[in-house]
């Protein structure tokens, strides 16, 4: 019997808890929308405790292999400066940090690399626990700043890096034209992101729009773009010296997501460190979690990487 209601109470907040999912989305609809979700994010310390200082996906090698979960994303940083030709760049670059979270990727291309960043995010908490989290010695600094409206000159950076925050702009033409427009003239964009297949050819099915409408809802992302759609949109600047240059990195990144969900496993300290409230918080990330694992997974959704000189 104790087994049987064990069950029926599985059961109940499943169903509960799935409920209360798709009743509560966190919708797009504004720049402080995205604000307003990582203030929440930042200020409870849930997603930094099992997440770590960066918070974007890992890389696993090709072919894949295991990793612990935060060095994978430590690694993460490293491939894209190698992939983006950054380790060619001398100490004092200066470099932009789009979208920077809480500088977890600031601080590691200034203390490895030697470069000047300066990272801007839209959301004051991140701002604040970045700059904590930033030794004097570092030669990284944060501030407020929209990515679609950004605060600087004209040719000002030697390079300007992003790293998953494209799905948070509403208007991505315009996001690529303020990326381009700070950068100096022979200065290097390296972004990465989260992108959708190219559905020009083939439209979403039914399955397809659903899973894509929930990852749209459940995180404050108006839209995804395609590789091949941001790529035209960064050369549609009429900034770029040659050609826009793409990778598709979904293998590399795509053990994150289940490895996200088994931390919480594996780290039982949270429960105790964030309590029922906590437990709950993190119940409610996990259908999305799984959402862009079987979207990545299937190929509705595609890890894309971009690389561009200024003219």
């Amino acid at each position: 019997m104790n087994l049987h209601y064990a069950l029926l109470l599985t059961v109940l907040i499943l169903v509960v808890g799935t409920i209360i999912y798709l009743i509560t989305p966190r919708s797009y609809k504004s720049s402080e929308t995205v604000a307003n979700s990582y203030n929440a994010w930042t200020q409870d310390g849930i997603l930094e405790f099992y997440w770590g200082e960066h918070i974007h996906l890992g890389h696993y090698g090709v072919p894949v292999r295991h990793k612990n979960f935060l060095q994978a994303k430590a690694d993460f940083v490293h491939e894209m400066v190698a992939w983006g030709g950054l380790y060619k760049l001398p100490s004092g670059t200066t470099v932009l940090d789009v979208g920077c979270g809480i500088g977890g990727s600031s601080r590691i291309l200034a203390k490895d690399y030697g470069f000047n960043v300066k990272g801007i995010t839209i959301s004051p908490r991140q701002v604040q626990r970045a700059t904590e989290l930033t030794p004097k010695n570092i030669t990284a600094e944060f501030q407020l700043g929209d990515a679609l409206a950004l605060s600087f000159p004209d040719n000002c950076f030697d390079v300007v890096w992003s790293v998953e925050a494209g799905p948070h702009m509403p208007d991505k033409a315009k996001y690529a034209q303020e990326m381009m427009r700070v950068l100096k003239p022979g200065g290097i964009l390296v972004v990465a992101d989260w992108n959708k297949r190219d559905d020009s050819q083939t439209p979403l099915n039914f399955w397809e729009k659903l899973i894509m409408r929930q990852l749209l809802d459940q995180w404050s992302h108006p839209a995804f773009s395609s590789i091949e759609g941001f790529s035209k949109q960064i050369a549609g600047t009429g900034l770029v010296e040659g050609e826009v240059i793409t990778a598709d990195w979904t293998q590399e990144t795509l053990p994150s997501w289940l490895q996200s969900i088994w931390q919480g496993f594996i780290r039982p300290e949270g429960l105790i460190k964030f309590g029922f409230t906590g437990f709950i918080k993190s119940l409610r990330e996990v259908p999305t979690i799984l959402l862009m694992r079987i979207g990545f997974g299937s190929g509705l959704c595609r890890f894309g990487m971009f690389r561009a000189v200024k003219s």
